[in-house]
């Protein structure tokens, strides 16, 4: 197989772990580097460049993986879309929704792969719940309870870099940082809401600008309705997933990573219908649903690099495409935008009003 030539744009913390990654992948060829700061990458391999613009345009690549800054995604997904690379860029998509829309715009060669690092998708257990709701296992969708108040952060956290919980420098808090995945996962399972009313804590437990105590609510076309709680304030906090239907629950721990269904044995609405006792409820199993890996940790990362490689040279779907990576960042942008007007957002959002406002937030 004729190795697909990559190029790293950013090289800090995570781009390190793309750069050792890259390598040990058959089918990939880590042949650039772009830093800002040379000196701090002249320990690697590749040619190196400081400025994305160069590293794009010299040849060397086929593709590139972005670990940039949030802010500066669309600007580098845009030049390497419109120079025919391919591009797998770190979550989240962008900060804003109208920037993904450009992205998106700029994604026109739709032979050129275009992907986010999602990788909680790797899991084998949330491919197992997504199959299940797809299959009808669970029924039609009643509610979604998504508690993710289990990433505490202490104040050392944000005060290790300037550009931490900054409109300026991250682009936002816990919605945009920590809770990227779990939006991703929401999404992903139960689809899009159709309203979002959500009250934001901005600073509430840490000296910083941005948000980290987030609790929304989710009205979804079909009537479902969701509850999703997140912060960096909270200990020990609870890491938990209930997704309610018809046909049964399923309960996710997301700490362990265990899953258990209560199948109903008969539907809840047709139970309701026909039952004549006052006080019943459906009789149910509780079955503890066996999954088989975990696919979190180093290789995570490395199966959707792996994915990326076949993407580009078999057509394999992408596991995460941006097209549906923008999804998770209207939730985010609704949750804020509702949070900072004190009112209910309806989907698709204003992606000008939320860019007005980040813009007033973080005059760029």
């Amino acid at each position: 197989m004729k190795s697909v030539r990559i190029g790293v744009v950013g090289v800090g913390a995570m781009g390190r772990q793309y750069v050792a990654a890259i390598p040990t992948i058959d089918g990939l060829e880590l042949t650039a580097l772009c830093n800002r700061t040379l000196d701090k990458i002249q320990d690697l391999p590749g040619e190196k460049f400081s400025d994305y613009r160069h590293m794009i345009a010299s040849g060397r690549v086929d593709a590139v993986v972005i670990a940039t800054p949030h802010w500066s995604h669309p600007e580098v997904a845009i030049e390497a879309l419109h120079r025919g690379l391919h591009v797998l860029t770190d979550k989240p998509l962008a900060v804003h929704v109208a920037d993904g829309q450009r992205m998106l715009a700029a994604h026109r060669d739709k032979t050129r792969r275009f992907g986010v690092i999602f990788n909680e998708r790797t899991r084998p257990v949330n491919a197992r719940i997504r199959c299940m709701i797809a299959a009808g296992e669970v029924g039609e969708l009643r509610r979604v309870i998504w508690l993710a108040t289990g990433i505490f952060r202490p104040h050392a956290y944000y005060a290790s870099g300037g550009w931490r919980a900054t409109w300026a420098g991250e682009g936002g808090g816990v919605l945009i940082n920590q809770a990227s995945h779990d939006l991703d996962l929401l999404q992903w399972f139960a689809g899009q809401p159709a309203r979002v009313t959500a009250k934001l804590g901005l600073g509430r437990y840490h000296p910083i600008e941005v948000e980290d105590d987030v609790s929304a609510l989710l009205e979804y076309p079909g009537g479902a309705t969701g509850l999703f709680a997140v912060t960096t304030g909270e200990a020990p906090g609870t890491s938990r997933v209930e997704i309610a239907g018809d046909r049964g629950k399923l309960e996710l721990d997301t700490e362990s990573w265990t899953l258990r269904f209560f199948r109903n044995e008969v539907p809840t609405s047709q139970f309701s219908r026909t039952t004549k006792e006052r006080f019943s409820r459906p009789p149910f199993t509780e079955v503890n649903v066996s999954v088989e890996g975990d696919g979190k940790g180093p290789e995570s990362h490395i199966v959707i690099l792996e994915n990326f490689r076949d993407a580009i040279v078999k057509g394999t779907p992408i596991l995460a495409p941006a097209e549906e990576a923008i999804r998770s960042l209207e939730i985010g942008n609704a949750m804020l935008l509702s949070g900072l007007s004190g009112r209910t957002v309806e989907l698709p959002i204003d992606a000008e009003l939320m860019e007005r406002e980040r813009n007033r937030l973080a005059p760029r």
